[in-house]
């Protein structure tokens, strides 16, 4: 770092002496006063780090990482894009294994003005200093943007953390995670099985994020066509193939410019496909199908899979690089099966919502049904746990659901696969159904028929919620 000094007052000893003494007394200050710094060549090589940045990263000797390319040490770092384009980045966000920083980055230029290098400098070594001030920006930039946007075009969430229904300690620290993404601007891995609610829980981080006044764009990868998705993701110039629009068209990365791309089952997208996403995610532009100009975007990338992407990484069947960049922050959620205490609330829930967008009359869940419920696995996690629910509503002919409900719902859709306990269970209710029909209800005799004492069959009765209004009385 050159420094330039004017100093008329001190004729007393050599300029360039006073110039080296200062200079290096100001170098001192800049490695004592910041969390972090660290100054890269054209290269992106590292050619100096302070102490305190270089045991962040593990290592106790700056001097053992000089000559290592920054992107190396620091894969989120954006220091290679302050020399690609020799503008600065002056306040962002870092992420670094399980600590996110509060960075600066600027170019290095010669006395003829030619890029020599960049440096970096962390600000805050935590976020939250800065969060007054970044809401305060957040709302000035609402009043300041929603105007100027088309109502025609608005893409906007209709999920917030309000709606994600749990208390059990896995559901509670999905949400903590999620709030957390929700305060920065990296990407975000999502992972859980099929119905587990992924979308739900990316559109509740865009709508607490800093982005929440701007675009929110969902693309399934699995429900495109192979030939399509490249235009669907990157936009297509015009005639860019057979059948193309003559205006072009904008791709999803395109529309959600400033906010934020949800790209759900990641784990489906090509492998020529995903050398081009990675492209997008290194340098932040896109070129349109058929285009020959880069375009230049701000977009933050939220993806999710049920798929084991290690796993196909090791299969070669998911590039490792482009993994590595979507892994920043992942968040794991939790199956239904290990969050059975929120059944409860979850079905509430689901059946007000099914109320209000049916117009089916309101029903209520027995106790032996919540029971019921709480036992099942659940494969399609909360999607099939709606479904089950929509299904038993439509269905019954009272207005408190019984676990027969769900296993007449049930019947004709043939669920499964299920455990051997669950298939028992089954076939116990429907031999003792049989039997009541064949008995004309005369419980003594159904107990006869079925070979079992009638003290027993009222249990087996009670136990499945079966014939409830005759137990009682």
């Amino acid at each position: 770092m050159k420094l330039a000094l004017d100093l008329p007052d001190a004729a007393d000893r050599p300029q360039s002496a006073l110039q080296n003494v200062l200079q290096q007394a100001f170098f001192d200050v800049f490695e004592r006063q910041f969390a972090g710094a660290v100054v890269v060549n054209t290269d992106a090589r590292v050619v100096w780090m302070n102490p305190h940045y270089a045991e962040i990263l593990g290592f106790a000797d700056p001097g053992r990482i000089l000559g290592e390319r920054v992107d190396m040490l620091l894969p989120n770092t954006r220091l290679t894009e302050v020399l690609r384009t020799g503008e600065p980045i002056l306040l962002d966000f870092m992420t670094h294994r399980d600590r996110t920083f509060v960075v600066s980055r600027f170019p290095i230029r010669d006395d003829q003005g030619c890029l020599i290098g960049a440096g970096g400098i962390m600000l805050y070594d935590a976020w939250q200093p800065l969060k007054p001030l970044m809401d305060k920006f957040s709302r000035l930039q609402q009043g300041r943007l929603t105007p100027r946007r088309d109502p025609g075009q608005e893409r906007t969430t209709r999920y917030s953390f309000a709606d994600v229904v749990g208390e059990s300690p896995a559901c509670r620290r999905m949400k903590e995670l999620g709030k957390r993404a929700a305060g920065l601007d990296a990407t975000v891995l999502l992972l859980g099985e099929t119905g587990s609610g992924k979308e739900l829980l990316a559109q509740s981080i865009h709508a607490a994020s800093m982005r929440a006044s701007q675009a929110f764009v969902a693309l399934n990868i699995a429900a495109i066509p192979d030939t399509l998705l490249e235009a669907e993701l990157f936009g297509a110039a015009p005639g860019a193939y057979t059948g193309a629009d003559r205006r072009g068209r904008d791709g999803k990365f395109k529309l959600a410019d400033g906010g934020s791309i949800f790209l759900d089952e990641i784990g489906d997208l090509p492998l020529s496909t995903q050398a081009k996403l990675l492209r997008v995610l290194q340098e932040l532009e896109i070129e349109p199908l058929g285009a020959n100009q880069l375009i230049k975007i701000d977009v933050r990338v939220i993806a999710a899979t049920s798929r084991d992407l290690p796993a196909m990484v090791s299969r070669g069947e998911f590039r490792a690089d482009l993994y590595y960049r979507l892994n920043v922050l992942p968040i794991r959620l939790p199956p239904l099966r290990e969050r059975v205490e929120d059944i409860p609330a979850l079905a509430t829930k689901l059946l007000e919502d099914i109320h209000r967008r049916s117009g089916a009359a309101r029903v209520e869940l027995s106790g032996e049904a919540l029971n019921w419920l709480a036992t099942q696995p659940w494969p399609g996690n909360i999607r099939e746990l709606r479904n089950a629910l929509e299904q038993a509503t439509m269905l019954a002919d009272r207005d408190t659901l019984l676990p027969a409900d769900f296993l007449s719902a049930a019947a004709p859709t043939g669920m499964a696969p299920v455990t051997l306990a669950e298939a028992v269970r089954r076939a116990e209710i429907e031999a003792i159904r049989t039997a009541l029909q064949a008995s004309a209800g005369n419980k003594a005799e159904a107990a006869r028929l079925l070979g079992i004492g009638r003290a027993t069959l009222y249990e087996k009765l009670a136990n499945h919620g079966l014939d409830r209004p005759q137990l009682e009385s």
